[in-house]
């Protein structure tokens, strides 16, 4: 019987399920050497945080069946074929333990995305080469309602980790003046993610436009370093707050979850006193798990208070009635938005006569 070149399947029993991993040898992260199977192992180990952070959120699959392999590129949004795909609906032949929660996109269609409820669903979905988990900012009770804030500092060519601390630093005081709880982590890369849990009484839309106010306010702040500019021609070397991120369908990368990056990263929670010592590369999949052992989930009590939107939709209409600013672009993808200025990159408007 001829062997398997990545290794014979293996079977795990976790909780009251046995989640088969094939292929378990095939290096899914050249760079760290990390294989199929260390990738699920990694998960299990982190269940607690990442059931936490994915608890009944509809969730996007990013699957990379090959592994970071050099070349490797992802499936575009405008159809450009690739190596690796998100998968939005839930994949068929699921087992019977995968629930699935409903949503609805900007263009009206709907979708039936995995909706994580125990440890067994993480090591099913790394199985089908899932790197990383894009839940939505809502739970599977109230789809049309966000229970989080997703504040994402993200470093432009120029500017770098630090940078994105120093921007995360200050967001970390506005949010103390406003009696919130912010909850930082790393990307996974360059950046800084702050989460900031919601009462879900309001839309995406005013979520969004509630992260546009955090943003203005955080450019007035520190105009040397930040910006809320969408067009990358006119962002310089500063940090970009995204506030699209907080639109309907774009999600980010989950607490805990690996990133697709050849030396294995994971975006990882810390706490705000580590953050001005923190190295990205430090945290990884091979690094995570005892630290998750030591320290616990640093998330863990991100569900103990959820705050009341209303003042940053304050600012928002403050920004309006006594700035002039409006609203900002959408995604290119998303359905034109009313009240949303031309999606035009200025470089290429046409200029007045």
């Amino acid at each position: 019987m001829a062997v398997s070149k990545h290794g014979e399947p293996v079977e795990l029993v976790i909780g009251d399920h046995s989640v088969r991993v094939t292929n378990p040898d095939r290096v899914y992260f050249p760079e760290a050497g990390v294989t199929k199977i260390e990738l699920v192992r990694y998960y299990i180990a982190v269940a607690d945080g990442l059931v936490r952070a994915l608890h009944l959120r509809p969730t996007t699959l990013e699957r990379w069946p090959g592994g970071v392999v050099e070349g490797a590129q992802l499936t575009q949004r405008d159809g450009a074929p690739g190596d690796a795909f998100y998968q939005k609906r839930v994949p068929k032949n699921a087992p019977s333990y995968v629930e699935t929660a409903r949503i609805t996109f900007p263009s009206g269609r709907t979708a039936d995305e995995i909706c994580v409820t125990e440890p067994a669903v993480l090591a099913w979905a790394a199985n089908l080469g899932t790197i990383t988990f894009h839940p939505w900012p809502v739970r599977r009770g109230d789809v049309d309602h966000p229970d989080e804030l997703r504040i994402d500092l993200d470093p432009q060519p120029g500017t770098d980790f630090a940078d994105a601390v120093t921007v995360a630093t200050e967001t970390h005081a506005l949010l103390d003046e406003l009696g919130w709880v912010g909850w930082p982590k790393t990307s996974g890369g360059r950046g800084v993610h702050v989460y900031v849990r919601l009462q879900p009484r309001w839309t995406f839309t005013e979520v969004r436009q509630a992260a546009i106010a955090l943003a203005r306010e955080l450019e007035r702040r520190r105009p040397d370093l930040v910006t809320t500019a969408w067009w990358k021609e006119q962002r310089g070397e500063k940090v970009f707050v995204d506030f699209n991120q907080n639109a309907r369908d774009r999600t980010i990368a989950s607490a805990y979850s690996a990133r697709a990056r050849a030396w294995a990263p994971v975006s990882t929670p810390l706490g705000w006193d580590e953050l001005a010592d923190a190295e990205p590369r430090d945290f990884t999949v091979r690094t995570v798990p005892e630290r998750f052992a030591r320290l616990g989930d640093l998330w863990a009590g991100i569900d103990e208070t959820a705050h009341d939107l209303t003042p940053l939709l304050e600012w928002w209409e403050r920004d309006l009635r006594e700035h002039g600013l409006e609203d900002m672009p959408y995604p290119p993808d998303h359905p034109k938005m009313v009240g949303e200025p031309r999606r035009v990159q200025p470089s290429r408007a046409k200029k007045p006569h």
